[in-house]
């Protein structure tokens, strides 16, 4: 089930974001009055799921979930249509229009899915607000380490002061901070004393490779008991929903990391559980089994212990910030990118495919993680198709933007050939793409 939401959800985000971006072009061709031969959501080889004729324009649901096209006349495109380009030029087609014309309706799709992003981020904001853990916040307790952070140099308690020298005001945006600025040092309060942590080398690599990357550091809590396992040991002793636990054998252990580690030393044995119950402090026996656990699960709504910053926006008020949400999600990708290509940062071994997309969206139907995901995944259409590769709008860009300049247009069979190369790079990257996917399913 979990697997079939997951399918499901990026279907729907795909074929919105296709379709905007499709219309992106067909409204720009439209303008100009050139015809529009097709508009496509995913691809139809050898037939379409349906297909309807109006006005000259053929609509249709092809059967590929790869992508969707439109087919204007008289350019060549991923449809390869030679023969058209064989015969005079006439004035509805693409080719028979000027150069700044041809480059609006080529910007068309890009264009679109930037404005899809500002239209989804300033409606998130006026509906949603934005709520964030500040890292002030976590900073009460410190922070819980695991294997990776501890190798980086991260201690259990340690409060975070800096990241390479920058205040982050969003704890959960520490570790993509580090990852998009290629950060070496933190700086944190650890027992009254700042230290200056610098990260060994390889670190970026192991935090890229982490599933989740948010989760390699973790704000520690209190251990307050929200739920029991099945055969609890601690609720047939007496525990309480809400109870806090405040140690074990007489030791105080006031966070649920520090207890955890402990109790795992006490297999097969009896101890004396420490509990908080209102203003009361109880000592309960508890018969531990041979796997060390007691059987709770910590209270994890951090809204209990922390204090969120929650912002509200009125429409107006989400307007400018939706552009300043866009524009950073922009610069954000475009440094992704640039760590795709780094030899340091080796995140090209990350690189995925339809898999690793889907997998970005929840187990459950949440709309909210579901139009913020679909807004950053229409910063990344945007930004990968502007790369100036034949076969994607960016190409046709620059072969445009070389015609306006030399003011002499690139033959068409040197643009048939830049189609063919194009492509190949295309489906080469997606191969990488989802082979690493493949790959990664059965390492795990």
């Amino acid at each position: 089930m979990v697997i079939l939401i997951k399918i499901l959800q990026l279907l729907l985000s795909l074929s919105i974001l296709v379709i905007i971006h499709e219309f992106g072009h067909f409204i720009a061709a439209k303008i100009f009055k050139t015809k529009v031969e097709k508009f496509y959501l995913f691809f139809n080889p050898w037939f379409s799921i349906f297909k309807f004729d109006y006005k000259g324009t053929e609509y249709g649901m092809g059967w590929l979930p790869l992508g969707g096209y439109v087919k204007i006349a008289g350019m060549i495109d991923e449809s390869m249509d030679k023969e058209q380009m064989k015969k005079p030029p006439q004035p509805w087609e693409f080719r028979s229009k000027p150069a700044w014309q041809r480059l609006i309706i080529m910007l068309g799709g890009v264009t679109m899915n930037v404005v899809l992003a500002i239209v989804i981020y300033i409606s998130l904001l006026a509906y949603f607000g934005e709520e964030y853990l500040p890292t002030q916040q976590v900073n009460k307790y410190g922070v819980v380490t695991d294997s990776l952070s501890y190798n980086m140099g991260f201690r259990n308690g340690d409060k975070i002061l800096s990241i390479g020298g920058k205040q982050v005001e969003n704890f959960q945006k520490i570790p993509i901070e580090i990852v998009l600025n290629e950060v070496q040092t933190a700086t944190v309060l650890r027992n009254g004393q700042k230290v200056v942590i610098h990260f060994p080398n390889g670190s970026l690599i192991k935090i890229i490779k982490q599933k989740p990357p948010l989760y390699f550091l973790s704000p520690r809590i209190p251990f307050v008991a929200g739920k029991f396992a099945k055969n609890s040991v601690a609720e047939k002793a007496g525990l309480h929903v809400g109870d806090t636990i405040l140690g074990i054998n007489g030791k105080y252990l006031l966070y649920f990391s520090a207890f955890r580690e402990v109790v795992q030393k006490h297999k097969n044995q009896e101890i004396t559980l420490i509990v908080k119950r209102g203003v009361d402090t109880l000592n309960l026996p508890v018969h531990l089994g041979s796997t060390g656990l007691i059987g709770v699960y910590p209270q994890s709504n951090l809204n209990e212990f922390f204090q969120m910053n929650k912002k509200k926006y009125t429409f107006f008020q989400a307007i400018p910030a939706g552009f300043v949400r866009t524009w950073s999600g922009i610069g954000n990708y475009l440094k992704q990118l640039k760590l795709i290509f780094s030899p340091k940062v080796k995140a090209y071994e990350n690189v995925g495919g339809f898999i690793a997309i889907g997998n970005i969206f929840p187990a459950v139907w949440h709309w909210e993680s579901f139009w913020r995901l679909t807004a950053f995944l229409s910063i990344m259409l945007a930004i990968l198709n502007i790369l100036p590769i034949p076969a994607l709008d960016g190409g046709h860009v620059l072969f445009l933007l070389y015609e306006i300049i030399a003011r002499r247009k690139p033959s068409d069979k040197f643009l048939e050939n830049a189609q063919i190369v194009g492509m190949v790079i295309l489906f080469t990257l997606l191969i990488l793409a989802n082979g690493n996917d493949i790959i990664k399913l059965f390492k795990h």
